[in-house]
């Protein structure tokens, strides 16, 4: 009798149990539920619905333990929708802000094999709440791996050398002395890199510099300080001799225009550029490595204020023969950030050293 029971509850439910699961697993509860009805011939010869027995179940979402676990279920679901949306907006604008700009390298194409990325993040490119990225939509949220996914969206993006950077300068920065979730992380990455671009592409007016000085602004509006553009570029300026031969003056223009039309207002008129060197390029052909040779002297023999070039040559590359692996972005990302270091935090150190005391009062 008490197995009869139980197997008239199943069966008066069933329909419910199959309401609860996921569309595309009804079928094996349809399945089961004609097994229920199997189990219960054995019991009762026959027990099919009747409109009593349907109106005796509990009402989906009119509480008990059906209304329960679908409320259950479509938190789960909320949850998994925030996870792929990416981390919750910060409260706070980062005290220390770094542009991300230039082409593929840049973007990262660490661990891209085929067109997938082998999601493997290193320990100098994990997250952490004191590293923020500004997302497309203009909001500071925290940082992960990879960076410019939804920047550089027509191309499978993995590491590059943006976190590896921020994970080396952070304890070199000033910051939000404070603690707790009142504080403002102390880096900011707002990445802008898209692949396969030109310098041209990148010329006042184009689309991309039009969205990185938009992007650039926006990510100051809350506070914090943009303390370096980090850009990285001129591959795609290596397959032509006119280009390779205008690079120099093209990325001299680049900066001064980037500068100005920044502006005082949001202090990084003199905005300090660090420009590395694009020479991992292996292209086999004679022509081909004129023109890296070419990009290469320009980039490394610029000459303006706050402008520091360091040298990729020699970091490993990806099968592709044009995309640093890992391994070198998180090498790069650590260069780049002694480089920083030694020619900006170092020197600002010194200048404010050096500052006469201001005048006490009597």
């Amino acid at each position: 009798m008490r197995h009869q029971t139980r197997v008239k509850l199943l069966w008066k439910r069933r329909r419910h149990l199959i309401h609860l699961v996921p569309p595309f697993r009804r079928s094996c509860a349809f399945l089961i539920a004609a097994w229920v009805q199997a189990i219960a011939s054995c019991f009762t010869g026959n027990m099919s619905s009747t409109p009593e027995d349907d109106a005796a179940a509990p009402a989906i979402g009119a509480g008990g333990v059906e209304g329960e676990e679908v409320e259950h279920r479509a938190e789960v679901e909320h949850r998994a929708e925030q996870q792929n949306e990416g981390p919750p907006p910060h409260r706070h604008t980062p005290s220390n802000i770094f542009i991300l700009a230039g082409q593929s390298n840049m973007s990262g194409r660490g661990g891209v094999r085929h067109k997938r990325w082998d999601r493997v993040v290193p320990l100098q490119c994990r997250s952490a709440p004191a590293i923020l990225r500004f997302s497309p939509g203009s909001h500071w949220v925290e940082a992960r791996e990879p960076l410019h996914a939804d920047i550089d969206t027509t191309k499978t993006c993995g590491v590059g050398p943006g976190m590896p950077f921020a994970h080396a300068v952070l304890p070199h920065l000033p910051h939000d002395i404070s603690s707790g979730p009142d504080a403002a992380a102390p880096v900011g990455l707002v990445p802008c890199a898209v692949g396969g671009t030109a310098i041209r592409e990148w010329e006042r007016g184009t689309r991309l510099y039009t969205q990185m000085v938009r992007r650039a602004k926006e990510a100051v509006r809350g506070g914090g300080v943009v303390r370096a553009v980090l850009w990285y570029q001129g591959e795609s300026d290596t397959y032509s001799s006119h280009a390779a031969d205008a690079y120099g003056a093209n990325m001299e223009q680049l900066i001064r225009d980037f500068r100005a039309d920044l502006g005082l207002p949001f202090r990084i008129h003199d905005v300090p550029l660090i420009v590395r060197s694009n020479a991992q390029v292996a292209i086999a052909s004679g022509e081909a490595a004129a023109c890296i040779g070419k990009v290469r002297q320009a980039q490394l023999g610029m000459d303006l204020p706050n402008v520091v070039c360091v040298d990729a040559m020699g970091l490993p590359l990806n099968e592709d023969h044009l995309h640093l692996t890992t391994e070198a972005q998180v090498r790069l990302g650590g260069v780049l950030a002694e480089a920083y270091i030694k020619n900006f935090v170092a020197n600002e150190a010194v200048a404010q050293a050096s500052d006469p005391p201001l005048p006490t009062c009597p």
